[in-house]
Order: structure tokens, then C-alpha cells, then sequence
């Protein structure tokens, strides 16, 4: 289950439950192009909870849309992961080593709030 939660038009703000669909992965590409095209940088809020799979026939179609955005990491402001499962905290983890253009932090269910308002505050992007 995907959910689109209230945001700016520079904050790709969701929450996600349960299995994640290729479709929801369609939609998210589909929204993170539309911020892209008109913002120099886009923030990321991705609530998650009780993930138990993704949905293998549509990778393949994110992944290739998912590559060009090497080249464009440098768009990407403030992404914050907000999980209820350690394995996405520590995935998330990994993923900001790997990528340290990008500013990530991570939370659990309590810091919602907190997560929330340091993707969308207005001021520059802050280090964890």
C-alpha cells in the first residue's frame, strides 16, 4: 500500500506499508520527474511500515528508469527514511554511504514529526 502524504512541490512525501507494488514504484519515478523538472533540488520523505517484500516484477522497470538518476544526485536535497524495521534504517545507512551527494537521515515511528520537518524546513540541507 502506497500513500501520498501532503507536501511542497520539491518534497516527494510517502508512506508506504506492506508489499511495495511495481506500479508504486511507477508512480514515485513518475512524481520524482514532474519535481525535477521544475525544481533544482527535490527532498525525499519515505515513511515505511512492516515491509515485507517488493513486488519482483517491477524492478526492472525502476531500475532502468532509477540508473540515469547517478548523473543527477546532486538534485537531491533532503531525504529522510522513516522505518519501523531496522533493516531499512540500516539499508538506508548503506545507501548514504554509497551516495554522500545526498544528505539521509534516518528515524523511527516516534521522530515522524522530526523527520518530517527537516525535509520540508525552507533552510539549506544540515548534516546529521
Amino acid at each position: 500500500m502506497m500513500e501520498w502524504l501532503d507536501s511542497a512541490d520539491d518534497v516527494i512525501a510517502l508512506k508506504m506499508a506492506n508489499k511495495i507494488a511495481g506500479s508504486d514504484l511507477e508512480t514515485i519515478m513518475d512524481r520524482l520527474d514532474k519535481a525535477m523538472a521544475h525544481h533544482d533540488k527535490v527532498h525525499v520523505f519515505v515513511e515505511t511500515q512492516s515491509i515485507d517484500g517488493i513486488q519482483i516484477s517491477g524492478l526492472g522497470s525502476y531500475v532502468s528508469r532509477a540508473i540515469p538518476l547517478f548523473g543527477k544526485l546532486g538534485r537531491f536535497g533532503r531525504v529522510a527514511v522513516v522505518a519501523d524495521q531496522a533493516w531499512l534504517r540500516t539499508g538506508t545507512r548503506i545507501e548514504s554511504a554509497l551516495l554522500p551527494l545526498i544528505n539521509y537521515r534516518t528515524y523511527k515511528p516516534e521522530q515522524r514529526g522530526e523527520a518530517f520537518a527537516w525535509v520540508t524546513s525552507a533552510g539549506p540541507a544540515r548534516d546529521a
